[in-house]
């Protein structure tokens, strides 16, 4: 049980649940009912348990022949590819089944949904831009939420689908520049890889700053107030401390600023986000 935890990295559904909370409560206008939020949080997990596990089958040799990587569940003969299969098509038909318990449409949309966060996992083959796609991939959990609530699809929750797509791949481009030289000797793409660290470290810095204003704009797109204002300040305090830890020349607190402080950002603005909306 272990094993497949870390296989799926179980602790990283901070990053996008909270976000995936936000959707539905703007949605709601307050706090939707449990037995919805129930089947959100179910297909989350089912999902992002998928997506991860598809991942390590897709990448296994990938992982193989990378130190860092190496000593992964299926690269070390800890889990077999079967198993992670078997795993993923299990975690891919708990999602379809609890996206048909929200509504038609989340139902109609799910083959889309998993189509997006599965084949991610080959974007870094063809394209230095799967940043952004990895970031689309966690990007659309608001927007699916709002449609699990309301059973249609409002243009301003894409809002913080960009927001998502854009905070992701930044830090995703971060986490990326520990892999440079493997990558460009493997043949994968990142923007890392296309253009050095410098550049990387610049461009993440720009989709961290797409992130914030896109932030302001859904604050008043939704009519918040200042609790909400309040929360996009902090999380650009928490972002440019995140990107004081990293330099091109000092990659040694890269772990702190992807695994601690998007942990925490995601968690904070879902809080100001939620205490906006209940304390009207």
């Amino acid at each position: 049980m272990l094993t497949t935890l870390e296989m799926i990295k179980w602790e990283h559904s901070i990053f996008a649940l909270p976000f995936a909370f936000c959707g539905a409560m703007l949605a709601a206008g307050g706090l939707p009912a449990i037995s919805q939020l129930g089947w959100i949080v179910l297909c989350m997990i089912s999902a992002r348990s998928a997506a991860m596990a598809f991942n390590r089958l897709a990448d296994a040799q990938i992982d193989a022949a990378n130190p860092r990587t190496a000593t992964r569940a299926i690269p070390a003969g800890v889990l077999s590819q079967k198993f992670a299969a078997i795993f993923v098509t299990a975690t891919c038909v708990i999602f379809v089944f609890s996206a048909a318990q929200l509504n038609r449409l989340t139902l109609y949309l799910s083959p889309l949904a998993l189509a997006i966060v599965l084949l991610y996992s080959f974007t870094k083959r063809f394209t230095r831009w799967s940043h952004l796609v990895l970031g689309l991939a966690l990007g659309i959990a608001p927007a699916a939420s709002w449609i699990a609530i309301r059973g249609s699809l409002d243009l301003r929750i894409l809002l913080l689908t960009a927001a998502v797509t854009f905070w992701v791949g930044g830090f995703d481009v971060l986490y990326a520049c520990q892999d440079i030289d493997f990558d460009r000797n493997f043949g994968l793409n990142s923007i890392p890889q296309a253009w050095g660290i410098r550049t990387a470290l610049a461009i993440a810095r720009v989709l961290h700053i797409l992130m914030l204003v896109l932030l302001l704009v859904l604050v008043f797109a939704f009519g918040l107030g200042k609790i909400a204002l309040m929360g996009v300040i902090v999380v650009a305090l928490l972002l440019a401390y995140e990107h004081s830890l990293v330099s091109a020349s000092d990659l040694s607190k890269l772990n702190a600023a992807f695994f601690t402080m998007n942990g925490v950002i995601s968690v904070v603005f879902f809080l100001f986000v939620a205490s906006d909306l209940l304390l009207r």
